[in-house]
């Protein structure tokens, strides 16, 4: 991939952000070109850094959830890892390091943003061409602000949005001024959702060519996603609905050959993708609630214990080692989460034919043909729970899993989890309610902005 920088942009350190301090900006350029026209923002949305996605290169955001294990942590923790997977208040006390996750959502937000302020002004392009771009680099920026508020803001809750801190809405690419104060929870869902409802017309009608870049069908996903993690589950459908409507996406069928390529970006299933190698180790429960028939197990996981799932840490998911063309998980959008999307919202109406078709919909992609028998219910509790179990099962480790536990931490429905040392002992505990499903503003950032409230 070709890569522009300009030559006063920070990479991928602190973002915008931590600018008061020069050896948080590394000024020497990828390439001494500046960006001038329209070809040139172009190529730039192309950038290797934006199209990677949450947490890479294998997702440690994926170390928050419950469904992870880490049987050889030490006590007490010490690397970054050891620290995430035990929900540590802080993953780095050193000032001079970049902070995790916080660092690299606004590396990336400075990087949209600088296609937002400088896209008018570019040469040898059309004015559609210029909306187009912008609209795409609304849509870019508002993932990554959506990781962002679902982080370092509290769970969604409707009574209190509007008072929750969140994070500084950053819309500028000039470090040198002064960081906005956090914005509430509210204000930035609200922002998101004007973004994209503003971006929608101006984007490409198919991305079905590289899957990483912008459509319709991947801000309307993007819509679904934050209404859906706030707890709004009939706009969430809503978009999802569109999502599909706008896509060209197919359900990939575990039954048949499979892609023709590891390639995340034409993958058919992706809506708006970001690419992450997929690797974690999960725990026993997670694997023994498979079904024996469900064809995702042998193709995404390896396991040294003849998958009897009876020694922790001997199961790994890591596709790349049974299945390569599933070599990269995608933390972006799908068409299987817009179905799940789509069927938790139905049956939370009661609308339960709707939430067992999208069910059908995905498992029978999954499940070996011969054995498949779909899934049945008439009580509302018994679909949801099989549609949540589906959702664990269908979308494990590209990042939704922790922001599922808030969300359903806000309905009592998370029970309290704790973290086990290789010999058994509890090394951590995570409760119902706890402060720590909110992280804490990093410590690097506080150092440059002190009056930055911090979370409890």
């Amino acid at each position: 991939m070709k890569r522009y920088r300009y030559i006063f942009i920070p990479l991928l350190l602190c973002g915008f952000l931590l600018a008061g301090c020069d050896k948080y900006l590394e000024i020497t350029p990828k390439g001494k070109r500046l960006l001038s026209t329209v070809a040139d923002y172009d190529q730039w949305l192309n950038d290797e850094s934006l199209v990677l996605g949450l947490a890479q290169p294998t997702n440690l955001f994926n170390y928050f959830a419950d469904n992870v294990d880490y049987p050889n942590v030490p006590t007490p923790a010490v690397l970054s890892s050891d620290l995430v997977y035990t929900w540590d208040e802080q993953f780095s006390t050193d000032i001079n390091v970049a902070p995790l996750f916080w660092g690299e959502h606004y590396a990336k937000i400075n990087a949209f943003n600088t296609v937002i302020v400088g896209i008018d002004d570019a040469i040898a392009g059309t004015n559609s061409q210029k909306r187009s771009l912008k609209a795409e680099a609304l849509l870019g920026r508002a993932l990554e602000y959506f990781y962002l508020v679902n982080e370092y803001g509290k769970p969604y809750d409707s009574t209190t949005a509007a008072t929750d801190l969140s994070v500084p809405w950053v819309t500028s690419n000039d470090v040198s001024q002064t960081v906005p104060p956090r914005s509430t929870v509210a204000a930035v869902y609200d922002q998101l959702i004007s973004d994209l409802n503003a971006a929608i017309p101006d984007l490409p009608a198919d991305n079905s060519t590289n899957r990483f870049r912008g459509s319709k069908s991947a801000a309307y996903s993007v819509l679904a996603r934050i209404y859906f993690y706030a707890r709004n589950y009939s706009a969430a459908r809503t978009n999802a609905e569109l999502a599909i409507q706008q896509s060209k996406a197919t359900m990939i069928d575990f039954n048949g050959a499979g892609p023709a390529s590891d390639r995340l970006s034409i993958h058919p299933d992706v809506l708006y993708g970001r690419m992450v190698i997929a690797n974690a180790t999960p725990t026993l429960e997670l694997m023994r609630s498979f079904a024996a028939n469900d064809l995702r197990v042998r193709k995404l996981y390896r396991s040294t214990d003849g998958y009897a799932f009876t020694t922790r840490g001997a199961t790994i998911y890591y596709p790349g080692l049974v299945t390569p063309v599933f070599t990269y998980a995608n933390t972006g959008t799908s068409l299987q989460e817009m179905k799940l999307i789509i069927a938790e919202c139905a049956v939370r109406s009661n609308d339960l034919s709707t939430a067992l078709q999208q069910l059908d919909d995905i498992r029978k992609n999954r499940f070996a043909t011969a054995t498949y028998v779909r899934f049945q219910s008439t009580d509302q509790e018994a679909v949801l729970q099989e549609v949540l179990k589906e959702r664990s099962h269908e979308l494990p480790f590209n990042g939704l899993r922790w922001f599922d536990m808030r969300r359903l931490d806000k309905e009592n429905r998370m029970d309290t989890v704790h973290r086990y040392n290789a010999l058994g002992g509890i090394v951590a505990t995570l409760a119902p309610h706890s402060n720590r499903y909110t992280l804490q503003i990093p410590v690097q950032v506080l150092s440059f902005n002190p009056g930055m409230p911090q979370n409890p």
